[in-house]
């Protein structure tokens, strides 16, 4: 099989930026390239997290490069290179492979992001969004359906992310409009409820929002940080190794959280 022509890093790491444009959001880490690899890129693997079991997968896989939506580096880390830390750098920089994250950057893209993604595993169609830096969407089902009860809401989203969410029902009204944002976004619940949601969709539940879901009657469903985050990731470096010529495989580490 003849090997794809493969790309410079620059032109990789310019093409991911002007898709996603991570000069945009305030964030909680770098976005871009945030470990150095290879000059030339040819085989890309996406996956959720740098964790050092996709890194090792990485390598088996024989890839250039890795794109992932959480990286290695976050504000308030102590910057100390040791432990866990210096284990996947060091298997990085032994294989000469580039590292790209894309955090908030991942999730807000209005087509491949997490959760224009996760809209369209469920059927929504966007109508809005809401929430810092407009991170949240919020919509309907198509053709403005409304799920009959919370219950098969939830059936429908344990079938899509194959694992059953935390359901906190609020007042079992019927579900017309709902509104999302994946991964650790429990504290959006509020503006969720200012726009109007029957039901909020995310990742996590914090103590507070099962007291204002029962207080305002208002639907809130927890299904899994990873879960709902799986499928921003390959949709972007899918996305960017067609245009570019790359090979890329998708890597699912799973993650019970």
């Amino acid at each position: 099989m003849t090997e794809p022509l493969g790309v410079s890093r620059h032109v990789l790491v310019d093409t991911c930026n002007a898709l996603l444009q991570p000069a945009r959001f305030k964030d909680y880490g770098p976005n871009g390239l945030q470990v150095e690899g290879k000059a030339h890129v040819h085989h890309m693997v996406s996956g959720v997290t740098a964790s050092r079991a996709l890194i090792e997968a990485a390598i088996e896989a024989k890839a250039d490069a890795i794109f992932v939506h959480h990286g290695l580096f976050w504000r308030g880390q102590d910057g100390a290179v040791t432990g866990w830390m210096k284990q996947r750098l060091a298997l990085l920089l032994a294989h000469d492979i580039n590292l790209l994250a894309y955090h908030l950057p991942l999730d807000a893209h209005p087509e491949l992001g997490n959760n224009a993604q996760l809209g369209l595993r469920l059927g929504l169609t966007v109508q809005g969004t809401f929430g810092d830096q407009n991170l949240g969407l919020w919509g309907e089902q198509s053709e403005g359906q409304a799920f009959p009860t919370v219950d098969m809401l939830a059936h429908t989203l344990s079938q899509v992310l194959q694992r059953s969410p935390v359901v906190v029902p609020g007042a079992g009204r019927p579900i017309r409009r709902i509104a999302w944002c994946t991964g650790g976004a429990q504290g959006f619940f509020e503006a969720a409820i200012a726009a109007g949601a029957d039901a909020f969709i995310t990742g996590e539940i914090s103590e507070p929002q099962a007291h204002l879901a029962r207080e305002t009657g208002v639907a809130f469903l927890a299904c899994g940080h990873h879960a709902t985050e799986r499928y921003g990731a390959p949709a972007v470096a899918a996305h960017v190794a067609t245009q570019l010529g790359l090979t890329h495989q998708f890597i699912d580490i799973d993650n019970p959280a």
